[in-house]
């Protein structure tokens, strides 16, 4: 949005307007400087657009304030009147004689036009005149105050009359299907007329030559559109031109300029064409632009440029295609950077163009760029400073940043990506374009300070603590950072500070400093013992919203290194019989392995249960060994005891079988029986051998009994009574199958 210039389609003449008049007679031909010649006038404006002219009627009642005197006589034959540069078709009519109007002179800001009664104006008396004129569109640039076609009008309102003379008035008539406003002075309205015609007027004028107006009117109807295509950075950007149908010179002039404009400004910008859909130029007035020379109506896609409208304002408003509310939420932001990359566009085209001067005048009606209100809200002196200031301010961060710098912010605002991002990962975005504070921060994220500059420009007075908090949450966040090394701050630090929430994000470093710190003295700690440290901290640390979870964690971590070292405290130096003894079955160094894995996997209630396992077989392990001892030599006692009594039980179960079975020896008796019968063996030794042998023949072998033997009686040399043969044979099996295994000193056979 651009201000309308008002030095370019106005000229303030109310000062050289002036009712001029010679004195009669004997009078010096002096130009009259008291109202003693007073002139009250009614004028009125006929616009007559498909005619190019205003038809304006004066009547001009004119008295002579003088008195005769005895001696002298006063009279006015002529008067002097100013009338605006450019006036046609004089004509003087009046009640009696006759009347001329000729152009005295000319001057750049009015032309001297002499009236000439045709008769004495006596003193005491008065006459009436009606002066009829024509103002013409002269044509030529389009910037030309006076302005008079079928679709615009525009031209300046004067009233005549004597100074200090109160009564004149003015009345301006327009056609019934224009759309009338006044840029300056106060006339009321509209009255409609019998033919359909609107008069608005100001009457009662208490100094007619202090009254100035400007009359702006267009005609709503169909636009002659043009439209044209331009290559911006490769992407083909549709424009359509849209002038009023007897203004084809505008849409040559504008849509030209603009043609020409949008390719330098995407390079210097450094973004894409932003838009999709074609963009509306249209010629309009001041009223239509909301009393601007430019208006950029983002969301309607169309810019409207004033018919009037100089270079600096058409690209102004090219710029505004980029900075129109989208990229930069701020109004001062939008139209410093639209004023200054239209300015870098106009050298780069050979554009003669004068920027708006920040003067010592409106320096004097400074108000911080952050009050800047919205159009149409704010004073004509603070939109003037405005302009003017946002355009230094813009030209100082300009030469700071340099083309680089302000390309990488209007690529992160384009992106939607704050400031402060982390080292690595994807970006994190923000919902809404970036306003003073966050273009502050986005210009600061790899460049220079520019915190005064916008002390100087942009703060309000309630701003300025903000820009404190900031510069020492900004370098406390800057030594965290270093701290946290690899690991990743939390996102909900980065968004208090992009929010300017900056007691929050000084509350969440405060607690990520005291995580960091546990961190230091946990790894310090793991390493001494051995362990190596879990991800839990860092997972809690770096997620939004748990750094109080992390200080618990790392208490819990520091807790669970302490219970480990205390268990490994406990291990003796070296491990006697009993401490060995009392160690069997159980395995601590099995139990501190287990504890070390779950540490680092973060299970931090196995790590120290498996840890106090370990603790406790070493401190019990004396008391174990010496329990275990003792039952040791118990059960060896208790095994003795079991196998006598197991013994004797035996003896006596097989003397009570031995009672059981008549004519069987027990086997226990054998011993005895073999002592029973040694002499019988040394009588059956053969040789010199020494090897017992013992006949033996069963019954009935051989044909007969053994010699020696006497039927019915005992078999010499046997020990068995007689009598039953075959009881005889299973006794001599048995004592042959004792014999053989117990009888000592036995040789081999020969």
């Amino acid at each position: 949005m651009s201000r309308r210039f008002r030095g370019i389609a106005l000229v303030a003449l109310a000062a050289s307007l002036a009712l001029l008049a010679l004195a009669g007679g004997p009078i010096p031909e002096t130009l009259a400087v008291t109202p003693d010649l007073t002139v009250v006038t009614s004028s009125r404006y006929e616009v007559k657009p498909d005619e190019a002219r205003v038809a304006i009627t004066v009547d001009l009642t004119i008295a002579n304030r003088l008195k005769d005197t005895v001696t002298r006589q006063f009279y006015f034959d002529r008067a002097y009147i100013a009338v605006m540069p450019g006036m046609t078709n004089f004509k003087v009519t009046a009640g009696t004689g006759t009347a001329t109007a000729v152009v005295e002179s000319k001057q750049a800001t009015y032309w001297l036009l002499r009236l000439a009664f045709g008769s004495q104006l006596a003193a005491g008396k008065s006459i009436t005149f009606r002066l009829a004129m024509d103002l013409k569109d002269p044509g030529g640039a389009p910037t030309r105050p006076i302005r008079i076609s079928p679709t615009l009008v525009s031209f300046p309102i004067w009233a005549y009359g004597s100074s200090e003379t109160p009564g004149s008035s003015v009345a301006v008539t327009f056609p019934a299907d224009y759309a009338v406003q006044f840029d300056a002075g106060k006339l009321t309205g509209p009255k409609a007329e019998a033919d359909g015609r609107r008069t608005w007027t100001a009457t009662g004028l208490p100094d007619a030559l202090a009254f100035y107006a400007y009359a702006v009117a267009d005609k709503p109807g169909a636009y002659a559109e043009t439209p044209l295509t331009v290559d911006v950075g490769g992407v083909p950007a549709s424009l359509l031109v849209r002038s009023w149908p007897d203004d084809p010179d505008w849409a040559k002039r504008v849509g030209g300029l603009f043609e020409r404009a949008f390719p330098v400004l995407g390079t210097r910008i450094g973004l894409p064409w932003p838009r999709t859909g074609a963009l509306v130029v249209q010629e309009a007035v001041s009223r239509a632009s909301g009393g601007y020379a430019g208006l950029f109506d983002a969301a309607a896609g169309k810019v409207e440029v004033a018919y009037y409208a100089g270079s600096l304002v058409i690209l102004h408003e090219a710029a505004h295609a980029w900075f129109n509310g989208s990229l930069l939420a701020d109004r001062w932001a939008n139209e410093a950077f639209a004023s200054w990359y239209g300015l870098v566009a106009a050298d780069a085209l050979g554009e003669k163009v004068t920027p708006p001067a920040l003067t010592d005048a409106l320096k004097a009606k400074a108000i911080p760029l952050n009050g800047w209100g919205a159009p149409g809200e704010t004073p004509v002196d603070s939109e003037e400073y405005g302009y003017a200031a946002s355009l230094d301010l813009a030209r100082a961060i300009a030469a700071r940043a340099g083309d680089p710098g302000l390309q990488r912010t209007w690529a992160a605002a384009a992106r939607g990506i704050g400031a402060y991002q982390p080292p690595s990962g994807a970006p994190e975005l923000v919902d809404t374009a970036p306003d003073w504070r966050g273009l502050l921060d986005l210009l600061e994220a790899d460049g220079p300070s520019y915190g005064d500059l916008w002390t100087a420009f942009v703060a309000r007075p309630e701003d300025l603590p903000l820009l404190e908090a900031r510069t020492a949450a900004r370098a406390d966040y800057a030594a965290l950072l270093q701290s946290a090394g690899a690991w990743r701050l939390p996102r909900t630090i980065r968004d208090a500070l992009r929010a300017w929430q900056f007691t929050s994000a000084e509350e969440q470093m405060e607690l990520a400093r005291a995580v960091l710190a546990q961190r230091s003295d946990i790894e310090a700690d793991a390493e001494g013992q051995g362990l190596t440290p879990p991800e839990t901290l860092r997972t809690l640390f770096e997620r939004d919203g748990l750094l109080a979870a992390a200080l618990l964690e790392a208490a819990s971590e520091r807790t669970t290194i302490a219970a480990y070292a205390a268990a490994l405290n406990s291990r003796p130096w070296q491990l006697d019989p009993v401490r060995w003894a009392g160690l069997l079955g159980v395995e601590p160094d099995a139990d501190f392995a287990a504890a070390r894995t779950a540490f680092a996997e973060g299970r931090l209630a196995d790590a120290e249960a498996a840890a106090a396992d370990a603790r406790l077989a070493w401190l019990s392990a004396l008391e174990m060994g010496q329990a275990r001892l003792v039952s040791a030599g118990l059960l060896v006692l208790a095994t003795g005891i079991l196998v006598a009594v197991v013994v004797v039980v035996a003896r006596r179960r097989r003397a009570r079988l031995a009672a059981l079975r008549p004519g069987m020896e027990p086997m226990a008796s054998r011993r005895d029986a073999a002592r029973r019968t040694s002499d019988r063996r040394d009588a059956l030794r053969i040789g010199s051998t020494g090897r017992t042998f013992r006949p033996y023949r069963p019954a009935g072998a051989g044909g007969g009994a053994p010699s020696g033997s006497t039927p019915g009686g005992d078999t010499p040399g046997s020990d068995t009574p007689g009598g039953d043969p075959a009881a005889d044979g299973r006794l001599a099996d048995r004592r042959r199958g004792f014999d053989d295994d117990q009888v000592d000193g036995a040789g081999p056979a020969t």
